[in-house]
C-alpha cells in the first residue's frame, strides 16, 4: 500500500501521531464532525488514540487513511482514505474530512481522485463505496462531482450519536473510469 500520494496541490500522506494537534483542531469542530460516526473531540489524546487505531488497521491493510497536507502551505487540511478493503471482493469504503475553512474549494475531489487512481490502479480493486448520511449535502455533492453512482439508501443502517440513522450508498465501478 503507498504510504504517499501526491496531486497538483495536495501531499498526501500515511498519518502519524504528531499530526495529532492538527487533526484535533479538525475533529474537534461540531461542523465537521456533524455527519461523522463520532463525536466531536473534547481533547488532543482522543486525536492521537483515532490516529493509532487507524495505524494498527493500516498494518493489517484492511484500511489506510491520509492525513491531506497542502503543499503550498504544508498545512494539514483534513484526512481520507480507505475505510476498510475487501481485496477477495477487490472494493474498498472511502472517507474524508475537510477543515472547515478549506470546505468549497476543491479539495475533497482532489484527494478523492487520487485514491480512486490508487484503487484502481495498485490495488487493483473494482469497486469504491462511499456511505454517507442523506442529511450530508456537501459530502454527497463531491461523490456526484466525481461520478459515483447513488444506489439506495439504507435504513437505520448504523447507530451515530445514540440514534440510528439512515445512510446513503454511491458507489464507482472501475468500468465507470472514463472520467479521471
Amino acid at each position: 500500500m503507498k504510504k504517499e500520494l501526491f496531486t497538483k496541490r495536495l501531499h498526501l500522506r500515511k498519518m502519524k501521531v504528531s499530526d495529532s494537534p492538527a487533526l484535533f483542531n479538525i475533529w474537534s469542530d461540531p461542523d465537521v464532525t456533524k455527519f461523522m460516526n463520532i463525536s466531536r473531540f473534547i481533547n488532543e489524546s482522543q486525536a492521537k488514540e483515532m490516529i493509532e487505531l487507524l495505524d494498527e488497521l493500516s498494518q493489517t491493510s484492511k484500511a489506510i487513511r491520509y492525513s491531506m497536507v497542502d503543499l503550498n502551505t504544508n498545512e494539514i487540511i483534513g484526512t481520507c482514505g480507505f475505510n476498510s478493503i475487501d481485496f477477495e471482493n477487490a472494493r474498498a469504503e472511502i472517507g474524508y474530512d475537510i477543515t472547515k475553512n478549506k470546505w468549497r474549494m476543491g479539495y475533497a475531489p482532489e484527494g478523492i481522485r487520487a485514491l480512486i487512481n490508487l484503487a484502481f490502479g495498485n490495488l487493483q480493486l473494482n469497486r469504491i463505496e462511499a456511505k454517507v448520511d442523506p442529511k450530508n449535502v456537501n459530502s454527497i455533492h463531491v461523490l456526484q462531482k466525481l461520478n459515483f453512482t447513488f444506489e439506495g439508501t439504507l435504513r437505520q443502517y448504523e447507530k451515530s450519536k445514540g440514534n440510528f440513522v439512515d445512510i446513503s450508498i454511491y458507489s464507482l465501478l472501475k468500468t465507470d473510469l472514463s472520467y479521471v
